[in-house]
């Protein structure tokens, strides 16, 4: 063609050259004054969007984290650190950064899971829809006229909570959620049923403020600060109002986005109930939603499943955000990865054909101290557990052979075929005590010779602030990098676990002494769990009373002294096909 228009003397011109990206920091006016200054928060945000490309899309990531460590120019991007901005701008998407309120530049006060957070969020979401104002620096007009208004906000850990949260508050223009390792309810994050986790037991909130907030707003938030500590329950670990306002899913009545959830079935950070309960919540209400189950942590699945992540990403983004029919929500709803590192696919989850299949705690049988059936035994007969703050969980599942009053073990026979567990566990366990406040901790067990892969993970810090560039996924290094996996042989492995503090056996809401050395029904829940145990393993429930691991230890039980029932006391297993053979 070259050639030709020489031939004919006609002119050449070049071809246009594609615009280039177009960077910048906004100052987004929100609709409160948290930091009580007379003046509304200032809410940071960096943008990165195609240049001449018309209106498009807005990928978000909200993070506590960016300003950690760093000093940014007010109107200077502080430098786009995922592969969010790489991967989706040249696909004709926005991907803009919130510095949520009181950290890096954004003016207010942290307040850990509060309204200020979603307010925060909503702010700039409001602003991509024109519904809000926004300045740069030099305090000139900014204007998003290159945005369509819809939304796609997605991160890990606190960074992945902001997107549960915006979507429970049904902020207008956020078409799609993707959580990874995100927290649902910020009460279930720091307690279990009525009982602190370990390193969760004095002023948790108080002190993640105090680690994101800005060191310029520090002085303002004095008051702040001083108001999460005295009003977190750390006293009772009660779930208060304090709690409500941070737990979003009874909120999930008014999720009108899309949601994909990503969850470690092994991250003991923010714990699988994380995932179950909000999922379950959702598909209540009939939210479109996807699922990946990992075997892992606190992880970020660019980390161990890149390709197929991208892959995924891209169409969900392409089809919430820009209503392509791409036949994303054709595909399976819920990828599970197995302990060996294999994925599997299933229609639904907790997977199709699951039911409620319980077991009843029993006497000594079989040459082991307690036995598990589907029929009662032992009705009338009991088993005493005592104190056991230094028994290891490894410890506690060992040798259910042999009769140690500091745990109680109960297992099946061997299973004559493979059991398929999918959902959440509960345990009722009729018990007397003689102290008025008891905590107690099921661990469900597969009893069974195997293999054990145990994955490294990553902090919350690091998932947001690591390094993650495209020379990084290709080279698997920063937040590309693999975690490493140790195997190792053992003969009992821990599916899942769950505690209570018997005060709260009626309500989360308030507690009621235990009345000592009577006869009571306590019921608990323990994390949901997705796996398959062997056909010849055992399936076992192991019961303690304090699990210095796990929660906090109850002061007040030194010399504690539970009698369980046999018979009554049970565990409810979702199980597919609703079965299991023993």
């Amino acid at each position: 063609m070259l050639i030709s228009l020489l031939a004919a003397g006609l002119p050449v011109t070049a071809a246009a050259a594609p615009a280039a990206d177009i960077t910048e920091t906004v100052y987004v006016e929100s609709s409160m004054d948290s930091d009580g200054d007379g003046v509304r928060d200032r809410i940071a945000a960096d943008v990165k969007r195609p240049g001449g490309a018309g209106r498009v899309p807005v990928v978000m990531e909200a993070s506590p984290y960016y300003g950690l460590g760093a000093t940014s120019a007010l109107d200077v991007p502080r430098g786009f650190g995922r592969w969010y901005d790489e991967y989706f701008v040249p696909r004709g998407y926005a991907v803009v950064e919130v510095e949520m309120q009181g950290t890096s530049r954004s003016t207010g006060c942290p307040t850990t899971g509060g309204p200020e957070d979603t307010t925060s969020v909503r702010a700039v979401v409001d602003w991509l829809n024109g519904r809000t104002t926004a300045r740069y620096a030099d305090g000139t007009p900014a204007v998003a006229s290159w945005s369509t208004g819809n939304v796609g906000m997605l991160g890990v850990s606190y960074n992945g909570t902001l997107p549960n949260a915006a979507a429970a508050a049904n902020i207008p223009g956020v078409k799609t959620i993707v959580p990874i390792a995100a927290i649902s309810s910020w009460y279930e994050y720091s307690r279990d049923q009525g009982i602190g986790y370990r390193g969760h037991t004095t002023d948790y909130p108080t002190s993640l403020a105090n680690y994101v907030i800005s060191a310029a707003q520090k002085p303002k938030c004095r008051a702040v600060l001083d108001s999460l500590a005295r009003n977190d329950g750390d006293q009772s670990y009660d779930y208060t109002s304090f709690w409500r306002t941070r737990d979003y899913r009874p909120s999930a009545g008014a999720v009108s986005a899309s949601v994909f959830v990503v969850h470690g079935q092994a991250d003991w950070n923010v714990k699988p109930s994380q995932f179950g309960r909000w999922w379950d919540a959702l598909a209540a209400q009939g939210v479109p939603r996807k699922l990946w189950l990992h075997r892992g942590g606190h992880l970020d699945p660019i980390s161990f499943r890149q390709a197929e992540w991208q892959r995924v990403m891209g169409l969900w983004m392409d089809h919430w955000l820009k209503g392509v029919d791409n036949g994303i929500m054709s595909e399976p709803m819920a990828d599970i990865q197995r302990p060996n590192g294999t994925w599997e696919q299933h229609a639904s989850w907790p997977q199709p054909g699951t039911a409620a299949t319980t077991l009843h705690l029993g006497p000594a049988a079989g040459g082991f101290t307690g036995s598990l059936t589907a029929s009662p035994s032992g009705t009338g007969q009991t088993q005493r557990l005592t104190d056991n703050t230094t028994l290891s969980e490894s410890a506690m599942m060992a040798n259910p052979e042999t009769a140690d009053p500091r745990r109680l073990a109960y297992v099946t026979a061997p299973l004559t075929r493979e059991a398929r567990l999918s959902g959440e566990v509960q345990v009722t366990a009729r018990i007397a005590a003689n102290r008025t406040s008891t905590p107690l901790t099921a661990l469900l067990v597969d009893y069974g010779p195997t293999s054990q892969a145990v994955l490294s993970e990553r902090t919350p810090l690091q998932l947001s602030t690591e390094k993650c560039s495209r020379d990084d996924l290709r080279n698997r290094t920063g937040c590309a990098q693999p975690p490493a996996v140790s195997v190792q042989a053992v003969t009992a492995t821990m599916l899942t676990k769950g505690s209570i503090d018997t005060k709260n056996r009626g309500s989360l809401e308030s507690s009621a002494a235990l009345p000592l050395n009577t006869a009571v029904d306590v019921t608990w829940k323990l994390h949901a769990r997705d796996a398959v145990i062997p056909a010849g393993h055992r399936i076992g429930i192991v019961l303690v009373t304090n699990h210095s691991g796990y929660i906090g230890v109850d002061t007040g039980s030194a010399g504690i002294s539970v009698n369980v029932s046999l018979g009554v006391s049970k565990v409810v297993l979702p199980i597919v096909g609703g079965s299991i053979g023993t």
